[in-house]
């Protein structure tokens, strides 16, 4: 247990620099008018990621999650 403790804070500053990066790269889909229910140009079609576009997403997602199990887990080992 004392190991995870100490190694956890390093953990969460590679995965928040590597979650950082991943959502740096991916590409905008949505301009301010698409926040507040303006159209966006696209006519109203949905986006599909595909490729390498798609692995980015689902990586993106699994580090968030990643980083706030970890979160969690820093927070019942007292740190």
């Amino acid at each position: 247990m004392e190991l995870l403790a100490q190694a956890l804070p390093w953990i969460q500053i590679v995965i928040s620099v590597a979650l950082s990066g991943l959502i740096l790269l991916q590409r905008s889909g949505a301009e301010l008018g698409g926040a507040f229910g303006g159209g966006d140009g696209g006519g109203g079609a949905a986006y599909t990621r595909r490729g390498f576009e798609k692995i980015m997403f689902v990586t993106t997602i699994a580090l968030g999650v990643a980083f706030i199990a970890a979160s969690f887990v820093a927070l019942f080992l007292g740190r």
